[in-house]
């Protein structure tokens, strides 16, 4: 065999018997398969259902005795190719021995499968889907239908219609049904305009005394999670007003406007246009480091049904909790992601 170890990138939400085919495939040109599951440390959402642990669980049930074949590599979303492409190359060198002659394994079918050409020293295997299956229209039916998996079970291994029939009876399938419905419903809402439309958003960054303020989410989607304060534009304010202004109505801070002027230490731009799953959503984030060592009063209002302060090293071990890519832009102004460590903490 011209390879050791074919490297195979996805999501696998879920798994289903194409992807099942494609694993196979690859184990039958190489000894041994890394999967690099995509998206993980994320909280459950409609297009991320499943944990890290889950779909390796998932994947070895439905491999049987080839499960010992086949290491496992978790790999966040960064929102910037070279740098998750460095986290890959990283995360696969930390589970192969050196000299270990890699390919990459892969179906080229649209724009998001151009992460292929981000490892020219890898060879590409190139292969054709198996029966046209795309977790997309699988999970959209799941959630149509409550969680009965009948319509669904004989396009994924046996293993997978029983994680996802067990799952449906769960607190996390109720809330992300919930969800679910409130996307569908926030689609529809703009299905007729002219254009598919573009929001704009703020969020704010607030430390002081190596804390960052955070509120939890009282509403759909993402209901549950710990988020940077902030929200959408409003028709008549420049941007910079409305990060204050979110930023008051979900917590009620007590500092005034020229002191938090005086403690804005940057500004970025995130507008990955898969950052969101209510469509396309650019958010200008704003940086403020408080001079004092006591962190000021807050309350959560409007929609935060939470907020608190919460220790900077502390950040990392709540990665699964934060909505979105708030993990992220967190990451940007407090550099929380270690190098060469592409898991959390």
């Amino acid at each position: 065999m011209p390879f050791d170890t074919l490297v195979y990138i996805g999501r696998f939400q879920p798994l289903h018997n194409s992807h099942l085919a494609l694993i196979r495939q690859a184990l039958a040109l190489a000894p041994s398969l890394i999967l690099v599951l995509g998206s993980a440390f994320r909280p459950r959402s409609v297009r991320n259902p499943f944990n890290v642990a889950e779909r390796e669980a998932m994947i070895r049930a439905s491999l049987g005795a080839d499960a010992d074949r086949v290491r496992f590599v978790p790999m966040r979303d960064y929102y910037n190719s070279p740098r998750w492409a460095e986290a890959v190359r990283q995360g696969v060198a930390a589970v192969t021995r050196p000299g270990e002659k890699l390919g990459l394994f892969g179906h080229v079918k649209d724009h998001s499968s151009r992460y292929l050409h981000d490892f020219p020293d890898w060879p590409l295997v190139h292969t054709d889907n198996v029966a046209g299956l795309n977790a997309t229209d699988l999970r959209r039916q799941w959630f149509e239908a409550d969680g009965d998996t009948q319509a669904i079970a004989a396009q994924l291994p046996a293993a997978v219609s029983r994680a996802l029939q067990a799952f449906a009876a769960s607190p996390a399938f109720a809330g992300l049904l919930a969800e679910y419905r409130y996307l569908q419903d926030y689609q529809q809402a703009w299905a007729k305009a002219p254009f598919p439309p573009v929001f704009v958003t703020v969020d704010t960054v607030v430390r002081c005394d190596n804390k960052v303020l955070l509120i939890q989410r009282g509403g759909q989607p993402g209901k549950g999670s710990w988020a940077l304060p902030g929200g959408f534009l409003d028709q008549h304010e420049r941007v910079g007003s409305a990060a204050l202004r979110e930023l008051r109505e979900e917590t009620g801070l007590t500092l005034a406007d020229a002191e938090l002027q005086a403690s804005l230490q940057g500004q970025a731009l995130f507008d990955h246009p898969e950052r969101s799953l209510r469509g396309r959503t650019l958010t200008h984030a704003y940086y403020y480091a408080l001079p004092q060592t006591e962190v000021p009063a807050m309350q959560a209002a409007d929609d935060a049904s939470a907020a608190r302060w919460v220790a900077i090293d502390q950040l990392a071990s709540m990665e699964d909790q934060l909505f979105e890519d708030h993990f992220i832009i967190l990451d940007h102004f407090l550099k929380l992601i270690e190098p060469n460590r592409p898991s959390p903490g």
